[in-house]
Order: structure tokens, then sequence, then C-alpha cells
């Protein structure tokens, strides 16, 4: 889980805390994810890089524990944050930054829809390593045809009893009644 970070892992929950810190002192806007049923914190993730002036922000930091990767309510978090950025905020652009080796994050990004726009060479060093960067995006005109297949995907009737999905996001994304 903390190979691709640029922070972590941490000793300590006030080493933890201290991080956090550093970030709301960068202007972070990190947002908890709690499970519904237990209204306990099972991710986070950030609102980061935020640019009015160009209408563009960045997610990222985004931590999810085991409770909440690949399931429906990881999906709807980012599409809440999206949501968000584009439906509220106004924003026009949407950024999604990771290790170009990070390939669990680098598929996640192409399966909520972010479109893949480079790799920025030796962009950083962190944890003693060099890092290229993919750089994904998502922009205003893409996000209706975006925000109706996450709602697609999203509804009850997508899921069977067991709550396992009917249709990939991916699936959904691709019919033709998404405009």
């Amino acid at each position: 889980m903390w190979t691709y970070l640029a922070y972590g892992p941490f000793r300590t929950l006030q080493e933890y805390f201290a991080e956090m810190d550093r970030w709301l002192k960068q202007d972070w806007q990190i947002h908890a994810i709690l499970d519904e049923k237990t209204g306990s914190a099972v991710g986070l993730a950030s609102y980061m890089r935020v640019e009015p002036e160009a209408g563009s922000i960045e997610v990222g930091a985004i931590m999810y524990s085991p409770l909440l990767q690949r399931t429906p309510a990881g999906t709807e978090a980012m599409y809440l944050l999206m949501r968000r950025v584009f439906d509220e905020l106004g924003y026009r652009r949407y950024e999604w930054r990771c290790n170009a080796l990070n390939q669990n994050s680098v598929n996640a990004a192409k399966r909520l829809g972010f479109q893949f726009e480079g790799i920025f060479r030796q962009s950083q060093v962190l944890k003693g390593r060099n890092r290229d960067t993919a750089w994904f995006s998502i922009i205003d005109s893409e996000w209706p045809r975006l925000k109706v297949a996450f709602e697609t995907w999203l509804a009850p009737q997508n899921f069977d009893g067991s709550g396992r999905q009917l249709r990939s996001l991916t699936e959904v994304r691709d019919l033709d009644y998404c405009i």
C-alpha cells in the first residue's frame, strides 16, 4: 500500500497526523471516506493543486483500506468527489496523477473515465527513487456522459442479491444511452 505513495508508512498515529497537518498547510482539502453502515473511516482522498483561476483541481493522496478497495462504495466516493468538482464548484478540469509504475492506480484512473495525457519523466524524487508521473484528466465536456454512466452503474438494479455488479462501469460507460 505504501510503495507508490509519497508519504508513509508511519510508525505512530502521531506521525500520521503530523503529515496530515502538513497537507492542510498546503491547502489540500482532505476528505475522509466513511462506511455508511458503521460510520468508520475506511479511506481518504484529497483535492490538491486547486487552481480556481484555471478551473483545475486534482484528486490525490488517495488511500483506501481493504474494506473500501474494489467496492461500489469506493467507486461512489470517487463519483461524489467528481460531481462536487463539476456540478457544485464549476471546475473545467479534474486531474489524476500517479506513479507510472503504480498499475493499480493507472487502472483505477482509466476505469473511472480519466483520459491518459502522458508521462512526465523523472518528475520527482520520492523515497530516494526517480518517479515518472502518469497524468490523466476528465474535462467538463466529458462529465455529463460520465455522470450518467456512474449513476447507471451505482443504481441498485445493476447489482445482484449478493451485491455483485451485473455490468462493469466500463461496460455501462460504453453503452449508447450514456449521452
